[in-house]
């Protein structure tokens, strides 16, 4: 893949080299992500940051993450801000606002439609997150952490054993990073979750011809045994026609201490792509793990800034002038280290 001005639109889009590559130059962020250093190798440079869904994590860090490269940032957060509203195309709208930008991160609620828009953009464009579709950016950093998470353990993603938990169905998180495995060897998924909201069957077909071992329960007590990693997503309350529908399966499968000790191996990995949704009738993860040791939802949430900056210095080409455009930082973190 070569990656200068590419559009990431798809996790199809990465061959192993290809992530081993994005894994590397993440590496070498650390530095600036850590406000250790500081560089301003995109002094100049403008992100579009469009957000046309609810969004923290991924459009804040986004933003930081260019900014962290010196570049600047403009966003546009809801659909009702936008002239979208006025009955603009999104042909129209990539027209004039990648005139403005270098680069576009775009978020919006239709599958597809952040590859419509790509198609009229005149510069790169990153997919944040399309309806129940894709969110690739999601997948490397949860795949970054799942391979840091393991070397911790002795152990490796070829091979290892993963559990997803929760809303497959509609959760992007979990199709991208299912996906994205397909280009590791001989790994073993359980996917958990009720009958309705069970992961798409391409993608279980997919998954078992590239050669790994898949199963399927409802069972989330037998399906968290042996497992190396344990993946859970909240329930997309917003992709079911009303709350109602939602409610019937809120709160089905949830992870607490009790249920870590009785049935998950000692150092299982766990993670969320976040938000966990805490209200008492949900709390699929809950806060009596918030100081387990192998919680890894909040390193999950700060890989997200390395794997971030990664893609923007690839696609701009600026990964060979990273480090000598580095400096010391001017101003007090806190410590040498973040935590």
């Amino acid at each position: 893949m070569d990656f200068r001005g590419a559009h990431i639109l798809s996790v199809n889009q990465f061959q192993r080299d290809d992530v081993e590559l994005v894994f590397q130059v993440a590496d070498r962020m650390e530095p600036c992500a850590q406000r250790l250093r500081v560089t301003k190798v995109l002094d100049g440079a403008i992100l579009g940051n469009m957000f046309f869904e609810p969004s923290t994590r991924t459009r804040v860090s986004f933003g930081c993450a260019f900014n962290l490269l010196g570049g600047h940032v403009r966003e546009t957060t809801d659909v009702e801000s936008s002239s979208i509203t006025k009955g603009e195309s999104l042909y129209d709208t990539a027209r004039v606002i990648s005139g403005y930008s270098d680069v576009i991160v775009m978020r919006h609620p239709t599958p597809g439609s952040v590859s419509e828009f790509a198609e009229a953009s005149r510069v790169p464009v990153i997919n944040g997150g399309d309806g129940t579709n894709e969110h690739p950016s999601q997948a490397l950093l949860d795949l970054y952490t799942i391979k840091k998470e393991l070397q911790a353990n002795g152990l490796d993603v070829d091979g290892m054993r993963i559990a997803l938990v929760g809303d497959l169905k509609h959760g992007r998180t979990v199709h991208s990073l299912s996906q994205l495995l397909k280009t590791y060897q001989n790994i073993h998924l359980t996917f958990i979750s009720p009958h309705e909201l069970r992961m798409p069957a391409q993608i279980i077909s997919d998954l078992r011809a590239a050669g790994h071992n898949v199963t399927e329960t409802d069972d989330m007590e037998c399906g968290l045994r042996e497992n190396d990693t344990v993946y859970l997503t909240r329930l997309q309350e917003e992709r079911f026609d009303s709350k109602l529908e939602a409610d019937i399966y809120r709160g089905r499968f949830r992870l607490n201490q009790a249920i870590y000790t009785r049935h998950c191996k000692p150092n299982t990995v766990i993670m969320h792509p976040l938000p966990r949704d805490s209200r008492a009738e949900a709390n699929e993860l809950d806060a009596d793990l918030n100081q387990h040791p192998n919680l890894a939802i909040f390193r999950q949430a700060d890989n997200g800034l390395r794997i971030r900056m990664a893609l923007f210095a690839l696609i701009l080409d600026v990964t060979e002038k990273i480090e000598e455009s580095t400096n010391e930082i001017t101003w007090y973190t806190g410590g040498s280290v973040r935590q």
